[in-house]
């Protein structure tokens, strides 16, 4: 490995989650905050071991997007490391502030690893957070091969996959598959916040599913979509628009235009990379009857190996005042029927499997 000792500076979400990745392939861990706090726990978490000053062979600068410049400028100076890269979830301003003050750009990698947690801070952070997830790089015309090189080993070590990219590419994408969803998100749960209690005891998992995400730090998501304030912009404007046509149509009783939005829907729905990036499969769903007890869904996975199944993605529905809940299970379409029979000798209840064997 080219990367045996790195530096981590800030130990939150991100920042911690990368330490504990690489701990667990054996690369020596230096942590660094402003937050005495954070790196103390970060540290209590097995993630590394407080910097004092040592020279690593790549820096993680895990700071908000409007600090990274002075981050870098302030490493390099002390010639902290062989490489540098961010994980800032925007590229044109960091990068723009990094030339401005002067900063080495031939040794410097800026990145954005695509993961994340409503939950904030190093106590959310997981070592398996960027499995499977990609992880945009912008190495600029002058960047040295060795500091991609370095950078690309780190991705590798979290169990990403590398994706090369142009910043300004960059930002305008996450607009579009991130900020601005989330800023949409928000919009639908800010109107929960009116809602009475008989309308919010109504609220289904599509509600939850719809919602998800605006549970993210308001702080947090102020930083971030400044610093890519006009491409979010263009992409909510779009949105918008299609929304004022939509109740418009609704109002005039013209649902034309409403069932265009809702196939435009399941056609952008359909594109979306399935599991590993790669095209999204159909697979079949076996619903589970689950009682609200310790160690059920435990069972649940257990069956399923014992099954010789392998669970694909599941997801759970809760009944709102009842002991019990509802776990989708995807699996291949050819499993569903020695699932549901594993399932059922175990003890579960599971309806009939819709296109699969009963």
């Amino acid at each position: 490995m080219t990367v045996q000792k790195a530096l981590v500076v800030g130990t939150g979400l991100i920042g911690t989650s990368v330490a504990l990745a690489l701990r667990e392939k054996g690369v020596a861990i230096h942590l660094s905050d402003a937050d005495v706090h954070a790196v103390r726990l970060a540290e209590e978490l097995g993630a590394g071991r407080q910097w004092t000053g040592e020279e690593v062979d790549l820096a993680v600068i895990a700071v908000p997007p409007h600090l990274v410049g002075d981050r870098l400028a302030e490493l390099q100076k002390q010639g902290s490391a062989r490489a540098y890269t961010d994980v800032a979830s925007v590229k044109a301003g960091p990068i723009a502030d990094a030339e401005r003050l002067g900063c080495d750009l031939t040794s410097y990698v800026p990145g954005h690893p695509l993961a994340g947690r409503e939950r904030s801070g190093p106590a959310a952070a997981r070592a398996d957070l960027f499995l499977g997830r990609p992880w945009a790089l912008c190495p600029r015309p002058e960047t040295d091969a060795g500091a991609v090189r370095r950078v690309r080993e780190l991705v590798s070590l979290c169990g990403a996959e590398a994706v090369i990219v142009g910043a300004g590419d960059h930002d305008a994408a996450v607009a579009l598959v991130s900020h601005a969803p989330h800023v949409a998100a928000s919009a639908v749960a800010a109107r929960l916040a009116g809602g009475d209690d008989v309308a919010l005891s109504l609220a289904g998992q599509g509600l939850r599913d719809v919602t998800r995400i605006a549970a993210g730090d308001p702080g947090l998501w102020r930083r971030i979509l400044s610093g890519n304030a006009f491409p979010v912009a263009e992409v909510l404007d779009r949105i918008a628009a299609d929304l004022a046509a939509t109740a418009s149509a609704l109002r005039s009783g013209d649902l034309d235009d409403v069932t265009e939005l809702l196939r435009r829907g399941v056609e952008g729905h359909g594109r979306i990379p399935g599991k590993h990036g790669g095209p999204v499969r159909d697979f079949a769903v076996v619903q589970v009857v689950l009682r609200d007890r310790p160690g059920e869904l435990a069972r649940l996975f257990n069956a399923a190996e014992l099954a010789e199944v392998n669970i694909e993605d599941v997801r759970l529905e809760h009944s709102t005042g009842l002991p019990v809940g509802v776990a989708e299970v995807s699996v291949r379409q050819e499993d569903t029927g020695r699932l549901a029979e594993a399932l059922r000798f175990h003890g579960w209840h599971v309806p009939p499997v819709p296109g699969g064997c009963r």
